[in-house]
């Protein structure tokens, strides 16, 4: 195995989380070509996979494990990083689930606001200190969290339900939202994760943070939570027509998507992608930076009450 600890020099690092499936494994393999890949996960084995993946194509990696939705490991996971002593030039916040029978945190927080925002957040202002300036941070968002997205609004969406950080933790959301079990969850999350990179962008003009919304991607890891028949017409019926569908994607097209972005060393910031890479508009809440503010000063006040460990 190669010494990853012992960089080749002006080698550049990216990190990645939920690089295991879908769009993040091919995100991953994808950027080996530009460097040393940390691969940030829950699952060991898997993480161990996708790194003998990378370096039997001759790259470099390395695999920190990390359950996002849990707070302790993600701080334990970034500082695992930043003892690496790579040299980070983009971070990946790609790891994102849609659970449909609820689920608790470690910490007693929706699953699914604690995996794909609290998750995210806390890991991103970890590593930001430490990260050199121009640095890109690209978020895998969601345009299920606009409710004038008709493709989303049609499919059961009601776009997000935010009502606060702690509100959001206990599973709680604003009401006239969707029907749907883990639907108000997973766009309430998207919805804090896109103001909260808006908010970065303005804050910390030094470091680079853009958004990437990859298109609707069937077959992928974030339905694994759906009905196993549902989960095959997904993978089998839907993803080979993925590429003739207006908003609809594939995790290969997604990757190069996200790649593109993370490794332009030229590229905006507080920009929102589609999944063709062009600019494209968030939901009139999330454009509205006094939001974005607040999602984020309430996010820090929630993440406060959890100590280091």
């Amino acid at each position: 195995m190669p010494d990853i600890t012992r960089p080749r020099e002006a080698e550049k690092a990216w990190v990645i989380t939920g690089p295991t499936s879908g769009i993040g494994r091919r995100t991953a393999l994808d950027l080996a070509a530009h460097g040393t890949v940390v691969l940030v996960g829950r699952s060991a084995d898997r993480l161990a996979a996708v790194e003998t993946e990378i370096e039997a194509k001759g790259g470099r990696a390395a695999t920190v494990v990390c359950d996002l939705s849990d707070i302790h490991g993600v701080r334990r996971a970034a500082d695992e990083i930043v003892a690496l002593g790579l040299p980070i030039a983009g971070v990946a916040n790609n790891a994102g689930i849609m659970p449909t029978g609820g689920g608790r945190s470690a910490q007693g927080w929706d699953l699914a606001f604690a995996t794909n925002h609290l998750g995210p957040f806390a890991f991103t202002e970890a590593l930001i200190p430490h990260l050199a300036d121009g640095t890109n941070i690209v978020f895998t968002c969601s345009g299920v969290e606009d409710p004038e997205r008709k493709p989303a609004v049609k499919a059961g969406f009601r776009g997000g339900r935010y009502i606060s950080a702690e509100a959001s933790a206990q599973g709680e959301w604003a009401p006239g939202g969707s029907s749907k079990a883990g639907f108000d969850a997973y766009a309430t999350s998207k919805q804090c994760e896109l103001a909260a990179v808006f908010a970065f962008a303005r804050e910390t003009p030094r470091l680079r943070f853009n958004a990437v919304e990859p298109g609707f991607n069937p077959g992928t890891g974030l339905g694994r939570d759906a009905h196993p028949a549902l989960q095959f017409i997904a993978r089998h019926l839907l993803a080979p027509l993925a590429p003739m569908i207006k908003y609809w994607s594939t995790p290969k097209r997604a990757a190069e998507v996200i790649t593109g972005v993370l490794t332009d060393p030229g590229a905006p910031t507080g920009t929102y992608f589609d999944e063709n890479g062009d600019p494209m508009s968030a939901s009139a809440t999330v454009r509205d930076p006094e939001f974005d503010q607040r999602v984020v000063a309430e996010t820090r006040a929630l993440l406060a009450t959890v100590p280091d460990a």
